[in-house]
């Protein structure tokens, strides 16, 4: 969860929006996918694919032509799922859905770096010692046999360590403050003001569609991912209803729509997230940390959060892939790597 935030703070920028948009999509999203989605342990949210197509609209229109493209891209999942057409995920080969991560993988990496540029030793120093604490504290109860250091997430013993310590220090670094207003109340229902005509249709109706087909390509990539982690089926039919209903509901508490999230997930099933409370728990605790821990939250170095992505980054990378290039038959490693560059070079997950 914690991971979430400077994540929707950018996918927020990136789409033209106040982050508070973001932020109460992905409380919104958690909560309704976690009960009528298929994929247990999927975490979905306000996503960079999503904000990337729906910038234009916001720039060109405003704020509430967003929401009803929302609101519209969300019916037209529902039905997508209604038609049964979640099953076309079969026909993405393993070699893409590999390509499809690795590359993930690559950009939440270097979406870090922007953080890092110009920094000062003692955030070095910070970044250092977070990732000591992610990787050294699970090595560390397993040598020990100290049951208590491999239950506790690491990376949650990572942003309190750092925070206190960049607190009781007044350490010269960058917190969540630092990267965009917090939001101080709860999101209200509303519809979105605009005409109910047939112009405001042929405005929203393709961005609409780009956002319906974006998010369900990504959601039924994650789903597919996690499914491999667990060992799992899942109704990838049920997935796209269940994401329409969340983007719905999003849309009509102000926010973005969104999808699954790899990272986020990949890194809920790492630390032992298997069932629907793992991803009801991300959206509530989220929406804790936005308004009720907001002054903590606040508080948190952005150095604790980079080395949190760092891991999640490190840990979605399918590193065996590498081995496999050359054992591979020589079309399936280059439709591997053809993902990869194609996405790494348009800085789009949908691409």
């Amino acid at each position: 969860t914690f991971a979430l935030i400077p994540e929707v703070i950018a996918f927020s920028f990136v789409a033209g929006v106040d982050p508070s948009v973001g932020l109460f999509a992905s409380f919104v999203i958690s909560i309704v996918i976690a009960v009528f989605g298929a994929r247990t342990a999927m975490v979905s949210a306000a996503a960079g694919s999503v904000a990337l197509v729906a910038a234009p609209l916001v720039a060109s229109h405003g704020l509430q032509y967003l929401f009803a493209a929302g609101l519209l891209a969300g019916l037209m999942q529902v039905v997508f799922g209604l038609c049964r057409m979640g099953v076309l995920i079969r026909f993405v080969s393993s070699s893409v859905r590999t390509g499809f991560v690795n590359a993930l993988a690559i950009l939440i990496f270097s979406a870090q770096l922007p953080h890092l540029q110009g920094a000062n030793a003692t955030t070095w120093a910070m970044l250092a010692l977070g990732l000591l604490i992610i990787y050294g504290l699970p090595w560390l109860g397993q040598q020990l046999r100290i049951s208590a250091l491999s239950a506790i997430p690491s990376p949650l013993i990572c942003v309190v360590v750092l925070t206190v310590l960049s607190s009781a220090w007044g350490l010269p670094v960058a917190t969540v403050a630092d990267l965009g207003q917090l939001p101080d109340s709860l999101p209200q229902w509303a519809l979105p003001d605009v005409p109910l005509d047939l112009a405001t249709l042929r405005i929203i109706a393709l961005t609409a569609l780009a956002i319906a087909m974006v998010g369900l390509l990504e959601s039924m990539l994650t789903a597919a991912v996690v499914d491999e982690l667990t060992g799992t089926p899942s109704n990838k039919n049920r997935e796209c209803t269940g994401l329409g209903l969340a983007n719905i509901t999003a849309s009509v508490f102000g926010g973005i729509a969104g999808c699954g999230m790899i990272g986020q997930a990949v890194g809920n099933v790492k630390y032992g997230g298997r069932g629907r409370l793992s991803t009801l728990f991300a959206g509530v605790f989220l929406l804790i940390l936005m308004v009720l821990l907001k002054p903590w939250v606040s508080q948190v170095p952005v150095v604790a959060l980079v080395a949190i992505m760092v891991m999640v980054s490190a840990s979605t990378f399918q590193w065996q892939s590498l081995g496999q290039l050359a054992r591979l038959p020589r079309l399936s490693s280059a439709v591997m790597l053809a993902t990869v560059v194609t996405t790494i070079a348009t800085h789009n997950l949908a691409a």
